[in-house]
C-alpha cells in the first residue's frame, strides 16, 4: 500500500513538473519579448549590431529563399491554372498567382527560410556565447544582453524578412507569369490584367505585417533558446538549434491563421 502511495506521489509530481516546465518557457519567452521591445525606444540603440545581424541575416537566407520561392511558385500556379482551365477560366490565372504570392507563399517561403536559416544561426551564436560565460560576463560588465544582443537580433530578422517577402512576391508573379504563358499558353495580356483583380493595396500591407510580425517572432524565439542553455555543451546547442525551428514553426503557423483571419474581416468592410 505504501509503495503504491509512492508511486502516485511520484507520478504526480513528474506530471506537474512535465507541465509547468511548458508554461515556464512560454512565459520566460514572453517576459523577453516585452523587455526586447521596450528597449527599442531607448538609448543607446546598437545601430552596428543591427546592421551586422542584419547583413548575417540576409547572407544566410537570400540563396535558400531563391531556390525555395521559384519551385514553390510554378508548382502554385501549375495546380492553380489546372482548375481555372478545367472551369474554363483560364484567363483569371493571374488573379490566382498574384493573390497566392501576396497573401501567402511570400510570407509563408519568408517564414520557412527566416525560421530554418536565420534564426537557428542565431540561436547557435548565442548559444555558444552563452556556454562560454560571455552572457554572463556582459551582466558582470553592467551590459544589459536583452539590449545588447536581444533587441538588434529582432530588429533585424524582422526587417530581412520583410525584405525577403517582397522579393517572394516578385518572384511569384513573375515566375507564375512566364509559366503560365510560356508553357501553359495563358494570354499575357489576360493575365497582366488580372493581376490587380484580386489583389490590392490592402493585401500587400497584411503581407508585409505577416512577413514583419514571423521575422520577429523567429528572431525572439532563436534569441531565448540560444540564452537559456544551462550546460551540456556543444549537444545542447545543437538541441537548442533543432527546438528553435520547431518551435518558431509552431509560433508562425498560428500566428499566420490569426492575422489571415484579421485581415480578412478588415479587407471585407
Amino acid at each position: 500500500m505504501e509503495s503504491r502511495v509512492r508511486r502516485r506521489k511520484a507520478w504526480s509530481f513528474s506530471i506537474g513538473r512535465d507541465y509547468t516546465q511548458p508554461v515556464e518557457a512560454v512565459g520566460g519567452l514572453f517576459s523577453m519579448s516585452a523587455d526586447a521591445i521596450r528597449y527599442v525606444g531607448q538609448r543607446p540603440f546598437q545601430w552596428r549590431e543591427f546592421l551586422e545581424q542584419s547583413w548575417f541575416v540576409a547572407r544566410v537566407s537570400l540563396a535558400p529563399t531563391l531556390l525555395v520561392a521559384i519551385p514553390f511558385t510554378v508548382l502554385v500556379s501549375f495546380t492553380l491554372n489546372i482548375l481555372l482551365r478545367e472551369l474554363g477560366a483560364a484567363d483569371l490565372s493571374g488573379a490566382g498567382a498574384a493573390f497566392g504570392a501576396v497573401t501567402q507563399v511570400g510570407p509563408m517561403v519568408t517564414v520557412l527560410i527566416v525560421a530554418g536559416a536565420g534564426a537557428t544561426a542565431m540561436c547557435a551564436d548565442l548559444g555558444s556565447r552563452t556556454i562560454r560565460e560571455e552572457i554572463q560576463a556582459l551582466e558582470v560588465l553592467g551590459i544589459n544582453p536583452i539590449q545588447r544582443l536581444v533587441t538588434p537580433r529582432m530588429l533585424a530578422s524582422g526587417v530581412v524578412a520583410l525584405l525577403l517577402n517582397s522579393l517572394v512576391c516578385i518572384i511569384g508573379i513573375l515566375g507564375g507569369y512566364m509559366f503560365s504563358v510560356f508553357v501553359q499558353g495563358v494570354n499575357p495580356g489576360a493575365f497582366a490584367a488580372g493581376i490587380t483583380l484580386l489583389t490590392g493595396v490592402p493585401e500587400v500591407v497584411i503581407s508585409c505585417v505577416k512577413a514583419g510580425l514571423f521575422g520577429l517572432i523567429a528572431g525572439l524565439v532563436a534569441c531565448y533558446r540560444g540564452l537559456m542553455i544551462s550546460g551540456g555543451g556543444a549537444k545542447a546547442v545543437g538541441n537548442a538549434v533543432n527546438e528553435t525551428v520547431v518551435y518558431a514553426f509552431m509560433a508562425l503557423f498560428v500566428v499566420n491563421v490569426v492575422v489571415t483571419a484579421i485581415g480578412i474581416q478588415l479587407t471585407a468592410r
